[in-house]
C-alpha cells in the first residue's frame, strides 16, 4: 500500500529525524507506528545515521504491530526484521541475526541487557508504549537506564505518558535525556514539584502536584522534545457511544453481596488501607459483582449469572454482527465461555486471531485489556465492545477501547459496560468518568466502604 502520510504524520518524522531523543504522545490511531519506522527507514538507508535499532514493545505489539506495518507499507518492505521473543535459547539466535531491526518485549528487556554485557549491539532503541517504563523501581527501567549513555537516538510513543499522575513522567523522561529536564533524579523531581499527600507517620503513600504552576513548568521543560496529538483534532472519527447497562440482582442475590462486601470491609477496618490491600479486596467485590469469587484454595463459586445474561442479550441483539468482549478474570473467561458456545467465542491469544477476527471469520472474541490494550488494530473487524470486568486503570481502558475506535473504522463504535447494580462496579464507573481511575480512586472506594460499615457497628 502506497504511504501518503497525514500532515501531522510528516511533521512526526521531521520531529524524529531532528531530535536524536524525542517522543510522540499521540492518540490511539494516529498511525505513530509508520511514522516511527518511516523516520527510522530515513535515518538509516537515507542518511546512514544509525546502525543498530532495537525496538521495545508489549509482546503482542512486537509480535504483530510492528511486523505488519512493515508489510503494510510499499516503502518499508524492504526492512528487514528479527523477533528476540520466545524461549531463550531463540532469543539468542534472533539477537544475532542480521536485521535491520530486532524486536523484543519489555519484559525481556533485563535478560538482552544481562546477556549482551557491554558490546550492546543497538545505538537506537524506539520505546513503544513509553508509559510502561514510568517506574523507576521496575527491573525493565534499570536495564534500560544501564545502556542508555551508550545510545545515539532514544524514541519513546505512547499515547497515555502519565496514566496515573505527573509522577510517571520522570521514568520516562530520564530514560529520553537522562535527566536534562526534570532532574537526575526521581527525589529532586518530586521535591521540585510535589508535596506529600497521603502518609501514615513518615512513610508517605502518595504525592501531589504542587500547583497548577508546576504543571505548566514540567510542560514546558520537556515541549522541545515532545510532541502530543489528539485523534479528535486530527481525524475524522467515527461516533463512540458509551452505553452503561445496569445489571439487575433479584432481592437474594443483592443481600447476598451486601453480606459479602460488609463481611470483606470490616475484616480490613481494623488496620491500615494501603494500596495493597485495597486493591485485594476491590477484586474480591469487583469478582462478585461479575458473577464468580476466587476462594483461598483459587476454587471458582459462582454466585450469579445476571451478568451472562446480559452479554448474551447484547450479543443476540447485534444480529450477527461481531462483539468484542473484555473480561477481567480466568473465571470470566470460562464462564463466558461455556454460557456463549453457540456463538464459538474465541479467545484473542495469537496473529490468527486477529487476523480472523479482522476478516470477519471470529463473532464473539474475548480479550483482556493488559493483553490487548496497545498496538493491535481491530478495527476492522467490528465495532460492538462489551466490558464484561471493568477495569480501574484507564490507560487500560482508554488503550483497549482504542483498538475499535481508531483510523480505519467504518461505523459508530458502540461500548458497553455491564455495571451490577448496588456493587463496586459503579465506583469503577465514576472514577473511568472522571478520568481519575487508579490507585486513588481504588483507595477511596475502599475507604467509603469502611467508613460506612464502620459507622453501623
Amino acid at each position: 500500500m502506497l504511504f501518503e502520510p497525514h500532515d501531522y504524520q510528516k511533521y512526526a518524522i521531521e520531529h524524529i529525524i531532528k531530535n536524536p531523543y524525542c517522543a510522540l504522545f499521540l492518540d490511539m490511531g494516529l498511525g505513530k507506528t509508520a511514522a516511527a519506522l518511516t523516520a527510522i527507514d530515513l535515518l538509516k538507508n537515507d542518511y546512514f545515521d544509525i546502525g543498530g535499532v532495537l525496538v521495545i514493545a508489549p509482546l503482542r505489539v512486537a509480535l504483530d504491530t510492528w511486523p505488519s506495518e512493515i508489510g503494510k507499507w510499499d516503502h518499508l518492505r524492504h526492512l528487514t526484521i528479527s523477533k528476540i521473543l520466545g524461549g531463550e535459547a531463540q532469543r539468542k539466535r534472533a539477537l544475532y541475526a542480521k536485521a535491520d531491526i530486532h524486536l523484543i518485549n519489555r519484559e525481556n528487556v533485563p535478560w538482552l541487557v544481562a546477556a549482551c554485557g557491554r558490546g550492546f549491539p543497538f545505538d537506537t532503541v524506539v520505546i513503544d508504549e513509553l508509559s510502561s517504563f514510568k517506574s523507576n523501581t521496575a527491573q525493565r527501567f534499570k536495564a534500560l537506564r544501564m545502556v542508555r549513555p551508550y545510545l545515539k537516538r532514544v524514541i519513546g510513543l505512547t499515547g497515555t505518558p502519565a496514566p496515573n499522575s505527573l509522577m510517571d513522567l520522570w521514568p520516562q523522561m530520564f530514560l529520553l535525556d537522562m535527566g536534562e529536564r526534570l532532574g537526575k533524579t526521581i527525589t529532586s523531581y518530586r521535591e521540585k514539584y510535589f508535596n506529600p499527600d497521603k502518609r501514615n507517620g513518615a512513610v508517605i503513600y502518595n504525592y501531589k502536584l504542587k500547583e497548577d504552576s508546576g504543571r505548566r513548568e514540567i510542560f514546558e521543560k520537556i515541549s522541545d522534545i515532545c510532541i502530543s496529538m489528539k485523534a479528535k483534532d486530527y481525524l475524522a472519527l467515527p461516533e463512540r457511544i458509551d452505553r452503561v447497562r445496569l445489571v439487575l440482582l433479584d432481592d437474594r442475590q443483592k443481600k447476598d453481596y451486601a453480606d459479602f462486601e460488609r463481611k470483606a470491609v470490616l475484616e480490613l477496618a481494623g488496620g491500615e488501607i494501603t494500596a495493597a490491600n485495597a486493591a485485594a479486596l476491590t477484586n474480591k467485590l469487583l469478582q462478585y459483582s461479575n458473577g464468580a469469587v476466587y476462594d483461598g484454595a483459587g476454587d471458582v463459586h459462582e454466585v450469579h449469572g445476571a451478568k451472562l445474561d446480559a452479554l448474551e442479550e447484547i450479543a443476540d441483539t447485534a444480529n450477527g454482527r461481531p462483539v468484542l468482549v473484555f473480561y477481567a478474570y480466568k473465571h470470566d473467561l470460562t464462564r463466558i465461555t461455556r454460557r456463549m458456545k453457540s456463538y464459538k467465542p474465541r479467545q484473542l491469544v495469537t496473529e490468527a486471531d486477529i487476523k480472523k477476527w479482522n476478516a470477519g471469520e471470529i463473532s464473539l472474541l474475548l480479550a483482556h485489556p493488559a493483553s490487548a490494550g496497545h498496538g493491535l488494530n481491530l478495527q476492522a473487524g467490528g465495532n460492538i465492545i462489551v466490558w464484561f470486568g471493568l477495569t480501574w486503570s484507564l490507560e487500560l481502558y482508554q488503550q483497549a477501547n482504542a483498538r475499535l475506535h481508531r483510523q480505519g473504522q467504518i461505523n459508530a463504535v458502540i461500548v458497553h459496560h455491564l455495571v451490577t447494580e448496588g456493587t463496586l462496579d459503579a465506583d469503577v464507573m465514576k472514577a473511568l468518568a472522571a478520568k481519575a481511575a487508579g490507585q486513588d480512586a481504588l483507595i477511596e472506594a475502599v475507604n467509603a466502604r469502611v467508613r460506612k460499615y464502620t459507622a453501623e457497628v
